[in-house]
């Protein structure tokens, strides 16, 4: 259960979360320039979220759930619709001055699993730290 773990147990999921995160985005974008940005995201979060969390005064095992929920969050939404996302997104890089409409299944999967995500985590904040 959640309520047992420390804030090293957090940091230690938080990692491994940032290089399933990675791997799975990095092979889920089909171009160099989505998948730079997709990679570097998580490191931007380590870098300005821990500070910010501690200078606001969050708990640190609070932060890092949010953080490992976030980013799993985006795993569970894009690697199920990566082809249909990947094709959006090479054609909007091919077409930069025309708006690509994005694929409905893919965008409907993004929606509902954004919010069964959201609210499972919310279900399970009172048990973190």
């Amino acid at each position: 259960m959640p309520s047992h773990l420390t804030t090293d147990d957090w940091g230690l999921i938080a990692a491994g979360v940032t290089v399933v995160y990675m791997a799975a985005m990095y092979r889920c974008m089909p171009t160099q320039k989505a998948k730079w940005r997709m990679v570097i995201a998580p490191l931007a979060g380590w870098v300005f979220l821990l500070p910010n969390a501690a200078i606001k005064g969050y708990s640190v095992s609070h932060t890092l759930y949010i953080y490992s929920g976030a980013l799993m969050m985006f795993v569970i939404m894009f690697v199920p619709v990566a082809k249909r996302v990947a094709s959006d997104i090479v054609e909007q890089e091919e077409k930069p001055w025309d708006k690509v409409p994005v694929d409905t299944f893919a965008l409907y999967w993004m929606i509902g699993a954004a919010t069964v995500c959201i609210a499972g985590g919310a279900y399970l904040w009172p048990f973190v730290a």
